[in-house]
């Protein structure tokens, strides 16, 4: 690979487990996007919302287990597998870029919804070998970034580093009915992070809470599908463009918004 190469970073809104065997407007944004990448990825690197730890780790299996990880859906969907393979040359060398200890490997876990649901779009073939990295329910969201800000040299490799959670992700609020217009809230929160993200404002994205009030506190009431964002966010070079290729509200209160930088 050319030297000079950096490959692009994603953060995906996934949003409802659905998603994964729906051909909708969004599912047909995010495979579309994938298209235009400029190269096929040597690996991906997931940063998931539904893989919470005690510290930081990273997936070593060479054939990592598809995780049904929801209930209450169509059979359909439990019935979905994405047979990708691992990478523990890649899960080595994550844990290379970070002090002895800092970043634990782990056998078990496998590619959870927030990366499954979305690379069957991306890579419906499952030819791409994929890691995944947890969130350490122990960090702060400056200690999320800061580490995040270390995996930045693995573009230059041609990995994809992708983020996959939701800017807002409100669940005890949302309405199913087909009509039901968003939330000014939860519009309001998506359009203010959005317009960090565009302007670079990486300490809004940090301190949102203490910026944004009332409307953060109820689109993001646990922060487990915001921090991957930080992980897509701190990938950003200085004078790199970001662009955001899906945008929307779905049942009122998760957003679906999702970027590409590079």
């Amino acid at each position: 690979m050319d030297s000079s190469f950096v490959m692009p970073a994603l953060f995906v809104g996934h949003g409802s487990p659905m998603n994964a065997i729906e051909n909708n407007d969004f599912t047909r944004a995010l495979t579309a996007q994938t298209a235009l990448l400029p190269v096929k990825p040597t690996a991906i690197l997931c940063i998931s919302a539904h893989w919470e730890t005690a510290g930081t780790r990273v997936t070593t299996s060479p054939a990592p287990r598809t995780i049904h990880d929801f209930r209450g859906f169509l059979p359909e969907l439990f019935a979905v597998e994405y047979p990708a393979p691992g990478s523990p040359e890649l899960a080595a060398r994550v844990q290379l870029m970070f002090e002895d200890g800092e970043v634990q490997g782990d056998e078990r876990w496998g590619l959870d919804h927030g990366s499954w649901s979305l690379l069957r779009h991306m890579y419906p073939a499952a030819d791409v070998p994929v890691v995944q990295l947890s969130l350490d329910r122990g960090l702060s969201l400056e200690g999320h970034f800061e580490l995040a800000r270390k995996l930045m040299p693995l573009r230059a490799e041609g990995v994809l580093i992708l983020g996959s959670g939701n800017i807002v992700h409100s669940l005890p609020r949302i309405r199913w009915e087909q009509d039901a217009e968003p939330y000014e809230w939860a519009v309001e929160f998506d359009q203010a992070i959005g317009a960090f993200l565009r302007g670079g404002n990486d300490a809004g994205l940090i301190d949102y809470r203490r910026l944004l009030g009332r409307n953060a506190e109820l689109s993001v009431p646990t922060e487990e599908h915001y921090l991957p964002l930080l992980y897509a966010a701190a990938q950003r070079r200085d004078g790199e463009r970001l662009s955001f290729f899906f945008e929307g509200i779905q049942n009122t209160s998760i957003s679906m918004r999702s970027f590409q930088i590079g």
